[in-house]
């Protein structure tokens, strides 16, 4: 396992962590806590979490693990969110975290989702900075965090503002073109810096041939999902990069992607990028923070069918409607439905013009 630093915190945490929003079978505990000692056998000492996972379930599940890990000498860090923004709210949530958690502090605690400036700016009033310094003072926390969606100069702003320790972002292969303003706040706070999504939600395992410009040239024995790791490690600003596992061999694959892992130089990296052949921004990696359409469109549904056009486009083929029928037996005429409130595009955390693929959709 390789270590590098969280920010100015004094902790080395692993370059793998482990993201707890996407186990296969959630209710059964011991496949899950099975996973989590995998890889804490293999190195890996970040956990992350969130309320939101499962109903609340994966905090449950972390706890279960967190206490296997303990009982075997593994070390961990725990990190978690919120999205609650006054002290009281917040105080009700961590109570129950730190319960189902079973732990006496959170080490990296975040403010959850970020998705404007406005919104940033709203919490704000609400005293949420306030509140977080005395859960760090009352040692309730140990570092305080910040989970955003924004990209370009818009996160730059807000991670230059001097208040977090460190952050967590969306970064891959496919949308690196407009998260490089992140990396200027990161080396310029000393941050710890955290990424998530790393294969875009399965999209980029799904489609190898499309990635196949992260492969090393004479190594065709790496896999797409290697690739796309390596990719993500070579980048040194980063401290962890976070993968959703679902299985066992999913948690085996990783360990053997970064036990083989040797570093491109800063212009090997460069030359990776420029290799890309086509702009990846604007692909839907299946959040479904959309899924509440007024007019009881299914959204994601609808996004993730969008992305077959964007990455499958074929003389001949309707992607779409291909998708739409025999992967979630939907009519693309369900999409007509849209009144263009703008509801899930002010949901939507990668900023996609979802109203204008509605009506493209719809015909």
């Amino acid at each position: 396992m390789i270590f590098r630093d969280y920010g100015q915190t004094g902790k080395k945490v692993s370059l793998l962590g482990f993201g707890g929003m996407r186990f296969s079978h959630v209710d059964d505990h011991e496949e899950c806590v099975r996973m989590m000692v995998a890889a804490a056998e293999g190195g890996v000492n970040y956990f992350d979490t969130a309320p939101g996972y499962f109903e609340t379930k994966s905090e449950i599940v972390f706890g279960k693990g967190f206490a296997e890990l303990r009982r075997r000498n593994l070390p961990y860090y725990a990190a978690t969110k919120t999205f609650k923004t006054t002290e009281s709210d917040i105080r009700t949530e961590i109570e129950g975290q730190l319960k189902r958690l079973d732990i006496p502090a959170i080490d990296f605690y975040h403010i959850w989702c970020i998705t404007s400036l406005d919104n940033w700016q709203d919490r704000k009033k609400d005293g949420i900075l306030q509140t977080f310094k005395k859960l760090k003072e009352e040692g309730l926390i140990r570092h305080i965090c910040v989970s955003s969606h924004l990209i370009k100069d818009e996160i730059r702003e807000l991670l230059m503002e001097g208040v977090f320790e460190g952050v967590l972002f969306g970064y891959s292969a496919y949308n690196f073109q407009t998260r490089q303003e992140a990396f200027d706040a990161i080396r310029a706070r000393k941050l710890g810096a955290v990424v998530m999504n790393p294969l875009g939600g399965g999209i980029i395992p799904q489609h190898p041939e499309l990635f196949k410009f992260l492969h090393r040239p004479g190594d065709p024995g790496e896999g797409t999902v290697a690739a796309a790791l390596r990719f993500l490690w070579d980048h040194p600003e980063i401290s962890v990069t976070l993968e959703g596992f679902q299985t066992l061999a999913q948690v085996q694959e990783a360990l053997n992607a970064i036990n083989g892992y040797q570093p491109r130089t800063a212009a090997e990296l460069e030359a990776v990028k420029a290799r890309a052949d086509a702009s990846f921004e604007g692909i839907c990696t299946g959040c479904a923070y959309c899924d509440e359409c007024p007019q009881d469109i299914p959204i994601p549904q609808f996004m993730d069918a969008y992305n077959q056009k964007l990455l499958n486009s074929k003389p001949g083929v309707d992607p779409i409607a291909d998708r739409l029928k025999w992967h979630w037996q939907l009519d693309k005429s369900i999409a007509g439905k849209c009144v263009s409130c703008g509801q899930c595009e002010s949901a939507c955390t990668q900023h996609i013009n979802i109203i204008e693929r509605l009506k493209e959709i719809a015909g």
